[in-house]
């Protein structure tokens, strides 16, 4: 812990040392949270939500989404090699299959498996903001947001310009892209295409990632529309990956797409939000890659939906309302051919009284499932603004998640899915405050979970196969802290952000004999970020990560990144693990040492 204390005292040097005028960052009570059906600034929720910008992107010293997560306590990204490759999400302790993710209010949740959750994660080029809501989300996004959820707001435009984007370092990699803007009269336009490739820092971690991205927003005379389309291929080698460290000719390829449509009606009281989808996901894993034939596994999953959110305003609140639609189709050589049809209602109604310092705000989602029947999960959500800076909240809510394709029917030689397996299901609060005074910002929050009828792999011999059952009960509780501060020097910004998660896990006992259930959250989370502006043109990022699990493993690593801006070039440095921590985030697959990329980015306007 001596690096994170000596983190915070190099950035109270630096602040102290500097500062001129105190100046105001930008309120983040400007931000609306656009990931639920009531819009509100972010200073009005009362739930824990963490927001990140595009200038926390930029002073993130990461060139993708799953780096970038691993930044803040409480998300826990579990990464198989670098730049994202592949990497499990978690949030709060709970497993990769309990969050939800969302692209500008879309719900992208694969039906196979919550591997492939990270895979529809957007090139944070084309990126405005990351929403991450932290506690039972159920009530306001329906299946899946067991633990939480992630919504990725895309940009709306980046006016008229081409950015040109490449890097190269560390175990042969290269990243190119481009980013095309074009400003019309009625219209905007982004295009973003990119490639990253690698050799791999050990045998058979090569990789080789496409992606393509366009947006056009469609400004009519009475209601815009905006237009999404993404893909994104990964090919890579998959060494220990997945089965024990001794497979280390493992190999995977995915693909991961998404078209929608939506747009955003505003009458006088009445404010409908409706969205047309297909999302598609293809896996292929093969588990000896010099010979496919060993075993191969090839699946295929298709996602339509619509929506239509909706909010009204009366004399009594706001009333938010909606339905979400949609049907999952697999087909798989070993999973089967699935088809599950799904719909959601939600109603929520937020009250405010005494001078609209206290908010009420009851709420209810009621599922259907062509195989899983009616659930219905009610939540609440209270809160009270002391001052206009300090907040105080608290919210409880029933949270669930419906078990995935792999979960109910995936078949190996050592191992069987149940297709008699029920939702997991967990009620889950939480109480905290949030003060935000422009240039200074703490929240704390404590919190709990009690989880039923988890999945969990067991047996009662030990040459029988696992099977999937719903045995297990876990209660969560834990403790976060985030703060932040910042300062100008002249014109110079200076400032220094931090984090910290406590988690502790009570697993109940099973009957049966052998269990595969393992229980390895970040039980100590800590994370530090120093940022300097030392000139109109320099700026030098610090991120420190400090993480201890459940199983006793813990570890610390340093990121930093140095930016020049010249006219219309950029220069970069990304520096990653910087003193060379030995470490395994999932499946004891080593991650690499210290590694630089170097990279070089061109702004024709």
């Amino acid at each position: 812990m001596k690096l994170i204390y000596l983190s915070i005292l190099l950035a109270l040097f630096s602040i102290s040392s500097q500062a001129q005028d105190i100046g105001k960052e930008q309120q983040l009570d400007s931000v609306v949270v656009t990931s639920t059906r009531i819009d509100l600034p972010f200073k009005e929720n009362s739930r824990t939500i963490t927001i990140i910008s595009q200038d926390d992107i930029k002073k993130s010293a990461t060139t993708n989404v799953a780096d970038l997560l691993q930044q803040f306590a409480g998300v826990d990204i579990r990464r198989r090699g670098t730049a994202g490759m592949q990497a499990d999400l978690y949030i709060r302790g709970g497993g990769f299959d309990q969050t939800l993710l969302l692209i500008d209010g879309i719900k992208v949740e694969d039906s196979q498996t919550g591997h492939h959750t990270m895979n529809m994660a957007l090139p944070i080029e084309v990126i405005e903001r990351i929403e991450i809501i932290k506690g039972p989300a159920a009530r306001i996004f329906g299946q899946n947001a067991f633990t939480g959820a992630i919504n990725i707001v895309t940009k709306k435009n980046t006016g008229n310009g081409v950015s040109l984007n490449a890097q190269a370092g560390s175990f042969g990699q290269f990243n190119g892209s481009v980013v095309v803007g074009s400003q019309l009269e009625n219209s905007s336009h982004i295009v973003q295409v990119s490639r990253n490739i690698s050799d791999g820092y050990r045998y058979n971690t090569d990789y080789d990632n496409q992606n393509y991205f366009i947006k056009s927003s469609f400004h009519t005379n009475k209601a815009p529309i905006d237009l999404i389309a993404s893909f994104q291929e990964r090919k890579f080698g998959a060494n220990g990956f997945y089965a024990s460290p001794t497979a280390i000719n493992q190999y995977e390829e995915t693909q991961a797409s998404l078209i929608g449509i939506s747009s955003k009606i505003m009458k006088e009281k009445l404010t409908l939000k409706p969205k047309l989808y297909w999302k598609r996901n293809q896996d292929m894993y093969v588990f000896v890659r010099q010979d496919p034939s060993i075993y191969r596994n090839l699946h295929q999953s298709n996602k339509i939906g619509a929506a239509i959110d909706a909010s009204y305003y009366s004399k009594i609140g706001v009333t938010g309302f909606g339905v979400d639609v949609a049907n999952v189709y697999l087909s798989s050589n070993n999973l089967g051919s699935r088809n599950r049809f799904m719909t959601t209602l939600f109603l929520e109604h937020r009250f405010t009284l005494a001078n609209n310092k206290l908010d009420i705000t009851p709420g209810v989602a009621v599922n259907y499932f062509s195989d899983f029947k009616f659930h219905a999960f009610p939540g609440l959500d209270v809160g009270y603004k002391v001052t206009e800076d300090l907040k105080i909240y608290g919210n409880i809510g029933y949270t669930y998640r419906i078990p995935t394709y792999t979960d109910l029917f995936y078949s190996s030689p050592s191992e069987l899915g149940n297709e008699n397996l029920v939702p997991e299901e967990a009620i889950a609060e939480e109480i905290g405050f949030k003060f935000n005074s422009g240039n200074f910002n703490l929240s704390l929050v404590g919190f709990n979970r009690d989880s039923r009828k988890l999945i969990d792999y067991v047996k009662e011999n030990e040459d029988d196969l696992w099977q999937a059952t719903n045995i297990r009960d876990l209660n969560t509780k834990g403790v976060e802290i985030n703060a932040g501060y910042a300062i100008f020097a002249g014109n110079l910004k200076q400032s220094i952000t931090t984090g910290y998660t406590f988690l502790e896990d009570d697993l109940k006992a099973v009957s049966s004999n052998f269990s595969r259930y393992s229980i390895n959250s970040l039980k100590h989370h800590a994370t530090v970020g120093l940022h300097t502006q030392v000139t109109n043109n320099l700026y030098i990022n610090g991120i420190y990560k400090y993480a201890e699990r459940t199983i006793g493993e813990s570890y610390a690593v340093v990121d930093a990144s140095v930016r020049y801006t010249v006219k219309a070039m950029e220069f970069s440095i990304l520096a990653n693990n910087i003193f060379n921590a030995a470490y395994t985030e999932t499946n004891l697959v080593p991650m690499p040492k210290g590694n630089l990329l170097f990279g070089i980015k061109y702004n024709l306007k």
